[in-house]
């Protein structure tokens, strides 16, 4: 019976092991579960946002290092062009602002074919990019971020939470951010990973000081085959309380991730 239940014990980390890999990350939400020791991700997101003050993209180049299963390091570089309606508002291209992330798991329950996980995240943004004011892509001001992220994944399904607050002592736009994803493979989980994936995620932004709100709806899917994935969606608003020049139409965005 010990040697059953061991066995059973070693299929079940398999099984874990295949659909995470094969399920991904969500598209733009973040998730706890993390590959193993002494792996790197190269990957990208590239947003195209539409708004009422123009359009707006950035295309980050994104590096991330496990030195263990528990924790990652990360550094994003997004480089950044802006249209604004506003004829009198220089048009261009610049670095955006470069952010550092760390996180850490700190539990980890795994049982067959499910998983769940809860990971500590810290997101520092230094102020490398101009001072356009447009959250989450380039302020121009130093940002901390500090949140939480847990996550429950089996065969058939996956759902990440993260809460977390993004302080920005050089203005009014201090958020208290909440995300909630659910993601739904289609296919059955086999090795080598061949997978598609869709994703319906959901973000809740209240920033503090201005009394802004932000309700974002985001409708992705996901292609992964062996170490590549492949990713596309778009994220609109449900709710806006915000100015007139705030507001947003739309969000694109297009991504892709290379494990080695």
């Amino acid at each position: 019976m010990n040697i059953f239940k061991y066995i059973m014990v070693i299929l079940a980390i398999i099984m874990v092991g295949n659909y995470v890999h094969a399920q991904g990350p969500p598209i733009t939400a973040d998730k706890p579960i993390m590959l193993g020791g002494k792996t790197m991700v190269v990957k990208t997101l590239t947003e195209l946002r539409n708004t009422k003050r123009g359009t707006f993209v950035s295309a980050p180049f994104i590096f991330h290092y496990l030195p263990n299963s528990n924790s990652l390091l990360g550094i994003h570089i997004p480089f950044t062009n802006f249209s604004f309606e506003d004829d009198l508002l220089n048009d261009g291209s610049s670095l955006g602002d470069i952010g550092i992330l760390a996180k850490y798991q700190f539990y980890r329950k795994d049982e067959m074919g499910k998983t769940f996980r809860i990971v500590a995240k810290t997101l520092q943004t230094l102020p490398t990019g101009k001072s356009h004011n447009i959250d989450g892509i380039n302020t121009g001001e130093y940002q901390s971020y500090i949140g939480l992220i847990a996550g429950y994944e089996s065969i058939k399904y996956g759902i990440s939470n993260e809460l977390g607050y993004n302080l920005i002592p050089g203005n009014d736009r201090d958020e208290l951010r909440y995300k909630l994803g659910f993601g739904l493979p289609l296919l059955k989980p086999t090795y080598p990973v061949k997978q598609i994936n869709l994703y319906f995620e959901y973000q809740s932004s209240w920033f503090v000081e201005a009394e802004d709100y932000l309700l974002l709806y985001a409708q992705g899917i996901q292609y992964a085959k062996g170490r590549i994935t492949l990713e596309t969606a778009i994220q609109f608003p449900l709710i806006q309380k915000v100015s007139e020049n705030e507001k947003r139409n739309y969000s694109l965005f297009f991504g892709t991730r290379f494990v080695f």
